[in-house]
């Protein structure tokens, strides 16, 4: 297989999944929800046909453990409540992924983006394969460079775009690793990071583009009295490309053994295309 490693925000499928798709779809065996299960499966089975990747990492949240991030900037995410439901099929979510035969990481005080990231700075340093992220959180636009595209859906979990350094500038008015100085700058209402006072994306745009970085601003002048906070603000929005991985072997996804769970979980139809599908590969 010479395709590039796929690195996928579990999470951020996840969240997408559950809300694209209608709650009345609910499992055989004990009618419990499992819109986000089969929204999520197909869109796998779709990124699979898409990238024909060599392998595959699925990254997810910890839910239950703050991360770094969340003792350093209390309102960090506040704010947030899930579905018990939603929850529910989230904590199902690694089997389904380790029943494809792909790998999955999850580990206390990281985020699904320092997964990604891990990823990335891993075939990097190899200098060996290309790597296809699959997230529809912008902040990964960090990431975007000539070996590293990200493949963000746009509508529900159907549509897909590319987004390579090219169109992080076109969207941004940045460089991909300008992009954690841009937010810090302009901070991100949906993760709760302020920024700097009076700051939009244009003219967080504009001073990278004067100075180059958050750190040459600072040293400048700009922006003094908010100098810590704002170099927090960068360290939060940057992912952790430290956080443990399991090894990526090369594979072709066990669609079969993928079926056998579902069908337990009482997903017969689901059960049904991935058994399919595996006819297909074979």
């Amino acid at each position: 297989m010479k395709g590039p490693v796929l690195a996928v925000d579990g999470d951020s499928l996840a969240h997408r999944a559950y809300h694209a798709l209608p709650k009345s779809i609910r499992r055989a065996t004990d009618k419990g929800p499992a819109n986000m299960i089969v929204g999520f499966t197909n869109m796998l089975v779709r990124l699979w046909e898409l990238v024909e990747p060599r392998s595959v990492l699925v990254g997810f949240d910890s839910l239950d453990t703050p991360t770094y991030r969340h003792e350093a900037l209390p309102v960090y995410q506040s704010g947030r409540v899930f579905d018990d439901e939603l929850l529910e099929q989230l904590d199902m979510l690694p089997d389904l992924v380790d029943a494809l035969g792909c790998a999955h990481a999850k580990a206390p005080g990281y985020e699904a983006d320092d997964f990604l990231g891990a990823v990335v700075a891993q075939e990097d340093r190899k200098k060996r394969r290309n790597v296809v992220v699959a997230t529809s959180d912008r902040d990964l636009f960090q990431l975007a460079s000539a070996r590293t595209t990200i493949l963000q859906p746009t509508k529900g979990v159907t549509e897909l775009s590319w987004v390579g350094p090219g169109e992080v500038r076109e969207r941004y008015g940045v460089e991909p690793k300008q992009v954690p100085d841009f937010i810090a700058l302009r901070g991100d209402p949906s993760d709760k990071i302020p920024g700097a006072r009076g700051v939009g994306p244009k003219t967080a745009a504009d001073v990278l583009r004067e100075y180059g970085t958050l750190e040459k601003a600072l040293a400048a002048g700009r922006f003094s009295a908010q100098a810590e906070d704002l170099r927090l603000y960068r360290r939060i929005a940057t992912v952790d490309a430290s956080a443990p991985l399991p090894p990526l072997t090369d594979h072709t996804p066990t669609w079969a053994e993928a079926s056998s769970l579902v069908e337990r979980w009482g997903l017969r139809q689901l059960g049904g295309r991935l058994l399919e599908r595996a006819g297909t590969a074979a």
